[in-house]
């Protein structure tokens, strides 16, 4: 233990502690901008400088271990003077169009200029640090507002391990953060998770807009458009309103429909229809892949990020991936060739489909040339829960007063393992719920397995990997199961399987720490860790699983089991694979 003084106060911390952690402890904040514990503690911003007694020059607090006697004050007037000049630099390269900026609210660069009480004579929109802008189908980059912290960099490197964010300082006097120069994000090999867009302090990085598009489809007078919502979209959406992360779902699900149905939409759909019809499909196509010798183990499909970096860093494991498309996909395709035509006498091509995803990179997913069905694309446009707020604030709509809105129809049914698709695990507990029932024949004395729930971290953004051994007594098989969640934990599940130690049947993969609770476009939380963020929304589903719905097993949902009678015929029969599944092909992409 070392004894050290912070602000006059005397306290005892162990070894090893660093100076920012010390002075937390006693509810003493100091100021920083490029930290993120374990991931980027470097020090590099200068903000969180503080003064030690001894020491010439001020000693950065995130990476500075405590020793004993150590006596540190962390607001001298040599520390404030230090960190406003940092500050005032670093805001005379940034561009000031705050009205306009997509952090809408959250910027913490803004927040820690006010709260420094920091004054530059330059203050207007200015052209920033860079004037250009790299865009994305799913992200984009704005660097006239790069404040060079390197957060996106240590994530996109460490937490995603993609490594398309790179700090570059070639010339020594313009440093920037961008991918390949030159290059689009679609062409660096961006996997379009989105993590990056949430930990930059600034609105550098940002989802790639669909407010424009899709209010332009509200105005077209030919288009019946539809919109639908993700399972996790129900888990953090009321956020942006001042509720609570973890808010019982049944509070504000009522709610979210109101506000979609407020903002103009014909027809109010929700994605957890599809998740159950997802896992008819990937269900079935597990259970043929097993009887018959089929590629194993299989990957899910749903992730649209995971499936991109599988197709541009492994494409020797494409065959492993579900031909099943992502929900969304499939409810967008359903709306049109079947739903609209049967219901509303609509023709595909007057209907349009809004998703409304917790992920960026669902932005990326309806560009690929492989998601339409003759001529006609699955979904016309994908907002984040993000975009969706600022489109519920625009219109004066009070989320909090709003009366519920139950929604009705076939595409409003849904069962308990569609919810759950939301969080880490919750696709390979449905399908087990399912395939389970399917292949033994008898019903399950318990839907629930704990063993492919929940999430753990050494570090809020680093991801893991759970297995599972489900034994089907009556059919004599063992269903091996992995989750693997989070950038970093594809990478060691890659290298599990390239080393052929270990066999699975099937494996749920997601990009996002934590699955899609904690995805790209998700509300953005600074003050709260992120696996107690991720543990609160993915509870409030698995409530809604547990006790608000009347079935939790996707092959009982009888509005799905109707699409089958009079459309699909049977989960996996031709006409299912020609507007439910889809093909892979390598994406490539330029290496630096």
């Amino acid at each position: 233990m070392a004894k050290i003084t912070i602000n006059g106060i005397e306290l005892k911390v162990k070894n090893g502690t660093t100076i920012l952690t010390a002075a937390k402890s006693i509810g003493i904040e100091i100021p920083k901008l490029c930290f993120i514990e374990e991931i980027n503690e470097i020090g590099f911003c200068r903000i969180c400088v503080v003064e030690v007694e001894g020491e010439q020059d001020l000693v950065s607090a995130c990476n500075t271990e405590v020793v004993n006697g150590m006596v540190i004050q962390t607001d001298s007037d040599d520390v404030i003077k230090a960190r406003r000049t940092t500050l005032g630099l670093l805001a005379a390269k940034h561009r000031f169009d705050c009205w306009r900026c997509p952090k809408d609210g959250m910027c913490e660069f803004y927040d820690l200029l006010k709260a420094n009480d920091v004054v530059f004579e330059e203050f207007g929109p200015g052209i920033g640090r860079n004037p250009e802008k790299i865009f994305g189908t799913g992200i984009s980059q704005d660097q006239s507002k790069c404040v060079l912290c390197k957060r996106c960099v240590a994530v996109c490197s460490e937490v995603v391990t993609a490594k398309v964010l790179k700090f570059r300082d070639d010339d020594g006097i313009n440093p920037i953060v961008s991918p390949t120069p030159g290059l689009a994000f679609d062409e660096a090999g961006c996997i379009f998770c989105g993590q990056c867009t949430k930990t930059c302090p600034t609105g550098t990085l940002y989802e790639t807009d669909h407010i424009k598009k899709v209010e332009s489809l509200l105005k077209d007078q030919n288009k019946k458009v539809f919109v639908q919502v993700a399972p996790a979209v129900r888990a953090s959406l009321a956020e942006e309103f001042g509720y609570d992360i973890g808010t019982p779902v049944r509070e504000t699900q009522g709610k979210m429909y109101r506000a979609l149905d407020l903002l103009g939409f014909d027809e109010v759909t929700d994605t957890n229809w599809a998740a159950d019809l997802t896992i008819l499909e990937e269900g079935t196509e597990l259970i043929g892949r097993i009887k018959n010798g089929g590629t194993l183990p299989m990957f899910t499909s749903c992730c649209p990020a995971w499936v991109r970096y599988t197709e541009m860093y492994k494409p020797e494991y494409m065959e492993n991936l579900s031909t099943a498309k992502s929900p969304h996909m499939m409810q967008g395709q359903m709306i049109k060739a079947y739903y609209g035509k049967k219901y509303l006498d609509e023709k595909p091509e007057n209907i349009a489909v809004v998703s409304i995803m917790p992920c960026t990179a669902k932005k990326y997913e309806i560009s690929r040339e492989e998601m339409e069905v003759d001529g006609v694309r699955d979904v016309d446009a994908v907002l984040t829960v993000r975009e969706l707020a600022k489109m519920i604030k625009r219109k004066g709509i009070d989320f909090k007063r709003l009366e519920d809105l139950e929604l009705g129809g076939q595409l409003a049914q849904f069962s308990g393992a569609g919810t759950i698709f939301g969080a880490s695990g919750g696709v390979a507990e449905a399908a087990l719920r399912s395939v389970y029932e399917i292949l033994e024949g008898v019903p399950l004395e318990s839907v629930e397995f704990h063993d492919v729930r929940g999430v753990s971290f050494s570090k809020d953004y680093e991801g893991t990997i759970k297995e599972a051994s489900i034994k089907l007594p009556k059919t004599n098989i063992k269903l091996n199961i992995a989750v693997v969640h989070g950038g970093s934990a594809l990478k060691r599940m890659y290298e599990i399987l390239d080393a052929g130690k270990k066999q699975y049947h099937f494996i749920e993969f997601m990009a996002c720490p934590g699955g899609c609770v904690n995805g790209g476009g998700m509300p953005i939380t600074n003050d709260i860790p992120m696996h107690e963020v991720i543990q609160r929304r993915s509870q409030s589903l698995y409530d809604q699983d547990s006790t608000d719905l009347p079935i939790r097993k996707s092959h009982e949902n009888k509005a799905v089991l109707e699409a089958y009678e009079d459309f699909l015929e049977e989960p996996n029969s031709k006409v299912a694979h020609k507007y439910l599944h889809t093909h892979y092909t390598q994406k490539g992409f330029t290496k630096e």
